[in-house]
């Protein structure tokens, strides 16, 4: 006989198909947040290693993800919505170029730093177009600021853009690791960075 959901045309498979999408989404958010983790504390972690932080099976993390390659690449694009997300919010085209700029140090050095990481750990593993797709969202905002300063007269134009650029990225690295070997304080690498870039971009006097 048939059910009430035959009689109106609806199986119980398409019933449940809503939820099984959701469940799906579900599993793979998070596994893409244990892998970040993971991705960011060893650029070498195994599947394995990844489904057990994650709390699935490898099964089910196969089944999501069928490389190692496909997960990082799937971190990446994730690590990018979160960067783009904080980097929106902090209103880096108004006022001053220098003031954006320390707004910008301040605020977001850890996810730009956990950005240019992930990046670091996917050589080799995501070809150089992709890797350069992840990474220009962010390093354009990051370009964009230093650019504008330079027009306004407040930051350094005689060095190579690109040589700023990997100075400021190689200073958030630094700053990470110290913190990692609690050699600084974490409350205290916001200004030590700003003030540090600052002095490092400021524009120097006419001789």
């Amino acid at each position: 006989m048939p059910t009430p959901h035959q009689k109106a045309g609806r199986s119980p498979g398409r019933q449940n198909a809503p939820r099984r999408r959701a469940d799906a989404e579900r599993s793979i958010a998070t596994i893409v947040a244990a892998a970040l983790d993971c991705f960011l504390r060893d650029p070498q972690v195994s599947m394995s290693a990844v489904a057990g932080a994650a709390g699935v099976s490898r099964v089910t993390l196969y089944a999501h993800f069928p490389s190692r390659e496909a997960l990082l690449d799937a971190v990446l694009v994730h690590s990018v919505e979160q960067a783009d997300a904080v980097l929106q919010g902090r209103q880096l085209d108004e006022g001053p170029a220098d003031e954006a700029f320390s707004r910008l140090v301040r605020s977001s050095w850890r996810i730009l730093e956990r950005h240019a990481s992930l990046l670091s750990a996917s050589e080799g593993l995501i070809t150089p177009a992709r890797r350069r797709k992840h990474h220009e969202k962010v390093l354009g905002r990051v370009e964009r600021i230093l650019a504008r300063g330079q027009e306004e007269g407040v930051f350094r134009s005689d060095l190579p853009m690109n040589w700023l650029v990997t100075t400021f990225y190689s200073l958030l690295h630094a700053a990470a690791a110290e913190t990692g070997a609690r050699h600084l304080k974490a409350a205290d690498v916001p200004d030590l960075l700003d003030r540090t870039l600052s002095s490092i971009l400021r524009r120097l006097p006419e001789a």
